[in-house]
């Protein structure tokens, strides 16, 4: 039998007691003592809800742990190069620092574990103490055990060796940790995972809570990073039991209650984000939560992930008309943007015939009226280009490279009719639809209903129409991909009626070789000379979509910085993604890109043809091409590229600043500075190889 040692530090004792609870079951679990609570059913519970409460609360809402999920890698570069995130982004000055992302997201991560180990016990002793079960305290059981392996594996993925846990912090405690080797950790992990397989159920009625499909689909996530740390079970490889487990779990989704869209679209649905089939485990939006009091009182529910992506229109108000980006329902206050897709990233997609590229990045910025509200009138959002401006408001067409031969004014019209509903709990909500392609001007005589007629429901507002139509006055400006040749390599800017900028003009290369982003208006005007000088066109790029919703309930009170919309933390897609992977690396490339085709062609356009995606074999790369693709944004990249041994090479390709700065050590993220302060070891425990303990602590661990 294998020997675990035991972490259970004052650090995770502390970080346990500052949780504030937001009940999947509405109790509340500081009402008596933890003894007492833990001999009942309710108790139990309300435990077991302070378990989940890190994943949506803190790991999948900000940017401290998508940070130490994606950058540092090929597909992200940080926005017009700011300076105050270079340690992850460019592996600069990255070592152990309290108060940062990879110390916090640590600490949240430990934390969890020993309140999931407080859970199972209690749920032993109930089991053993009951013959029946009406509360369902095995299905509890059976999700803390899963939800014990999957803080293990986000922290081993990015850490490395650490300790595991496996007892109550109440049951043991020690200043003196030791890590635990590989093997060791992803033997508990995988154990924990087939016990979860094996009890959890189809469904369950909260969305937020782990089911049959999410556990076999983190097992297969699992043996597909142990595989890259060259680990094998009785013999045989884990790339092998990726590809087995993958595989099986393909050929009967219906067993697992797992689903697979047909089309990418419907993947990416505003009105799927809350019901979404594909979604295999899921960090939940408010609504997840029972007791609205408590998540309408309690900081778990700020997701800001979008605004980190997107560039603040406010600084484009000319066209964008937005005055004040802390008032603006269309994009919301995006005064935070740091992720800005790679050079590779956006040349991986080939939008000819991959719908992908719409519902991962937006490209075409439009504006918005509030004509059924009524404070802000179709007829008075138009923004007015003219040949020379002479008035507030109106924009010279020159400035931006418009140029027209039949008209001396032209109007570019709100692509969105942006609607106001109350609603309990959430605050003001602004559902959007599509004004018709054509409309220049709406009779004000219009009523309510007439005007609601005239528009129209699309899948996802921000998923701009590909390609966009040279005379659609929707959208005031459009960044196209010169490298699609079918619909881009004659393109003519002076037959547009919105300013259109090519992508490849929003890169160029430093002084010292690397390649980024224009940073200023004269950067810009030497790549794109037909752009003014005086304007801000610089400040915009194809930005991430995934977590810009808009649907009744997605906002939370009066603050446009939040959407609480549903995070994938995996999906099926991710499945297909490994048995390719696990085939490509076990030698079967043809398999391998029958795998890949699945999700190339469900992302196809009606009027692809098979030749257009269609792969005959998969290398390496066409596999980390795909999961680019796919999965970009999605808190899975460096540890994909972490366990191919492919961040120095791939960082040497796409990410000329990172590699000046990378190390082979960097391999493993820093280990928390806050909990190396807690203990006594600290230089026997290591901080993996960033050279402020002794030694690495790594020696003896890495097998």
């Amino acid at each position: 039998m294998k020997r675990y040692k035991i972490y259970t530090t004052a650090l995770a004792l502390t970080v346990m007691g500052g949780f504030t609870a937001c009940d999947l079951d509405e109790y509340n679990p500081t009402s008596i003592s933890l003894d007492e609570k833990l001999q009942t059913t309710s108790g139990i519970k309300g435990m077991q809800a302070l378990c989940y409460q890190p994943i949506y609360a803190q790991l999948y809402s900000v940017f401290d742990y998508m940070q130490v999920a994606e950058c540092g890698t090929d597909i992200w570069w940080c926005d017009r190069n700011r300076t105050n995130v270079e340690q992850m982004f460019y592996y600069e000055g990255l070592t152990p620092q309290t108060g940062k992302g990879w110390d916090k997201s640590f600490t949240q991560m430990y934390a969890s574990l020993g309140q999931c180990n407080t859970v199972i016990n209690a749920c032993q002793e109930y089991l053993e103490s009951h013959t029946k079960d009406p509360d369902g305290i095995a299905t509890i059981l059976a999700e803390t055990y899963f939800l014990r392996a999957f803080y293990h594996l986000q922290l081993t993925t990015y850490y490395g060796p650490i300790t595991l846990v496996t007892e109550s912090p109440t049951d043991s405690k020690t200043l003196t940790p030791e890590r635990n080797t590989l093997s060791e950790i992803y033997s508990l992990i995988v154990s924990d995972l087939q016990y979860a397989v094996q009890h959890l159920p189809l469904t369950q009625t909260n969305r937020a809570r782990a089911t049959k499909k999410a556990a076999q689909g983190l097992l297969c996530r699992a043996y597909a990073q142990g595989a890259g740390q060259g680990l094998s079970e009785d013999g045989v490889s884990y790339w092998q039991r990726a590809k087995e487990e993958s595989e099986y779990m393909i050929n009967n989704l219906e067993e697992f209650g797992a689903y697979l869209y047909d089309d990418v679209s419907d993947l990416w649905a505003d009105f799927n984000n809350r019901a979404n089939l594909e979604f295999l485990f899921v960090a939940a939006g408010q609504d997840a939560c029972d007791d609205e009091t408590l998540y309408n009182s309690s900081s778990s529910f700020s997701n800001k992930l979008f605004t980190y992506c997107y560039p603040n229109q406010k600084n484009l108000k000319t066209l964008s008309l937005i005055e004040n980006e802390k008032y603006d329902p269309l994009y919301g206050r995006t005064n935070q943007s740091v992720l800005a897709p790679s050079e590779y990233l956006l040349h991986c997609f080939n939008p000819a015939w991959d719908q992908r590229w719409e519902y991962s990045f937006q490209t075409a910025y439009f504006g918005y009226s509030m004509q059924l509200e009524g404070s802000k009138p179709f007829n008075d959002s138009r923004v007015k280009w003219v040949k020379k401006a002479s008035a507030t408001g109106e924009a010279t067409m020159s400035e931006y490279g418009v140029t027209f031969s039949d008209s001396q004014e032209h109007s570019i019209v709100p692509y969105v009719d942006m609607d106001v509903v109350a609603y309990t709990g959430g605050g003001r909500q602004y559902p959007a639809r599509v004004w018709p392609k054509g409309c220049t001007s709406i009779d004000s005589s219009m009523d309510y209903d007439e005007v609601e007629a005239m528009l129209i429901d699309v899948k996802k507002i921000y998923a701009n129409p590909y390609p966009l139509d040279a005379d659609d006055n929707r959208f005031y400006l459009y960044l196209y991909p010169e490298w699609d040749t079918k619909n881009c390599s004659n393109y003519d800017r002076s037959d547009r009626v919105y300013c259109s900028v090519q992508i490849g003009s929003l890169f160029m290369e430093d002084e010292t070789g690397y390649r980024r982003y224009i940073s200023n208006q004269n950067e810009l005007k030497a790549n794109a000379s037909y752009i003014s000088d005086s304007t801000n066109v610089y400040i915009e790029r194809p930005t991430l979509n995934k977590y810009m919703w808009n649907y009744e309930g997605v906002y939370y009170g009066s603050n446009l910085q939040i959407r609480n919309g549903d995070v994938a933390i995996m999906r099926t897609a991710e499945v297909y993604l490994i048995a390719a992977e696990a085939n490509q690396q076990l030698g079967n490339e043809a398999k391998a890109a029958e795998y890949l085709n699945v999700l190339r062609k469900r992302a196809a356009r009606a009027d692809a043809v098979a030749s257009d995606y269609e792969l005959a074999t998969a290398t390496e790369n066409d596999v980390l091409d795909e999961y680019a693709r796919e999965l970009c944004g999605e808190f899975q990249r460096w540890a994909i590229l972490q366990r191919h041994g492919a961040l120095a090479d791939r960082l040497a390709l796409y990410n000329g600043r990172a590699a000046q700065s990378f190390k082979p050590y960097m391999t493993w993220r820093p280990i928390s500075a806050s909990f190396l302060q807690q203990i006594d070891n600290k230089d026997a425990y290591g901080d993996n190889g960033y050279g402020t303990t002794a030694s690495s602590g790594l020696d003896g661990y890495l097998e």
